[in-house]
């Protein structure tokens, strides 16, 4: 395909791109909220190719990286026939050992490393046999939600640095070059334990831990907490559950629902049976 080609042919030319190809283009433009566009390589008609802000690069050196009719590499990450665009990645090309390292991984596997660094946002994870990252601390990364079951207070009471840990891998985060990890899939999950020891219409012991707009939750065992909706609080009609309970009030409930997907849990005190009460 030569450079004379038309617009009306840009069709057949992204037919013949494919995800994990490398192309090599012209910077074409360069805007701080777009990224960039490219004019690949077979087809000078039109820019094809885009690169989104933070598939630029990794080590966040954008304006040292691209610049308008600079030659560039990257790999397709989507073709998309309909828009006319290939989208593209220069950290693929920019970090090829990092990015072959983080293409090979499959969901569910298990990796294991080293607690690298600790931040509010989550745990950057320095990987056994994973190469260095060109700014993290680590190649893998647990958010918050991943680190535990349970609610937790500090991140400190879960892990520290310098920890041994055992994960599994979630996805490869394409924008940070990361591999996002969970911990808590290593464990088992305790409201699946729970579930199995409970069934509608049980009662239980528990105490209330929050009062919310629309209701307030009690702890019926450890790490589970089940909801009382404002309706099932009492039999008369409150606008808010304030001086019906108060945090740390034990309480009777009976429950409702046991929603293992969404791992939610439905209590009531209106339909205790009278003997409860």
């Amino acid at each position: 395909m030569g450079a004379s080609m038309g617009d009306q042919d840009f069709r057949e030319f992204l037919a013949g791109i494919h995800i994990g190809d490398i192309c090599s283009g012209t910077v074409a433009e360069v805007t701080r909220s777009q990224g960039v566009t490219v004019t690949l390589d077979g087809f000078s008609a039109r820019p094809l190719g885009t690169i989104w802000p933070l598939d630029i690069s990794w080590s966040w050196k954008q304006p040292a990286v691209v610049k308008v009719g600079r030659r560039i590499t990257a790999e397709v990450l989507a073709v998309d026939l309909d828009e006319g665009q290939a989208r593209l990645a220069m950290t693929a090309t920019e970090n090829p050992e990092l990015w072959a390292f983080l293409k090979s991984r499959y969901r569910g596997e298990i990796l294991s490393g080293t607690i690298a660094a600790i931040e509010r946002f989550g745990v950057f994870v320095a990987l056994d046999d994973g190469p260095n990252h060109p700014v993290f601390p680590g190649v893998g990364f647990i958010t918050i939600p991943e680190l535990s079951w349970q609610h937790i207070e500090a991140v400190s009471d879960v892990v520290q640095v310098g920890q041994r840990v055992s994960c599994e891998f979630l996805q490869f985060d394409t924008w940070n070059g990361e591999a996002r990890l969970s911990l808590k899939a290593r464990r088992p999950d305790p409201f699946q334990a729970f579930a199995d020891s409970v069934e509608v219409g049980q009662t239980l012991q528990g105490q209330v831990t929050k009062l919310v707009p629309f209701g307030v939750f009690v702890q019926v065992a450890d790490g589970i907490e089940g909801l009382v909706h404002l309706q099932e609080l009492t039999s008369t009609p409150v606008a808010t559950p304030q001086g019906v309970v108060d945090i740390g009030d034990e309480v009777t409930v009976v429950v409702t629902d046991v929603d293992r997907e969404r791992r939610r849990l439905a209590l009531s005190r209106c339909q205790l049976p009278p003997d409860a009460r």
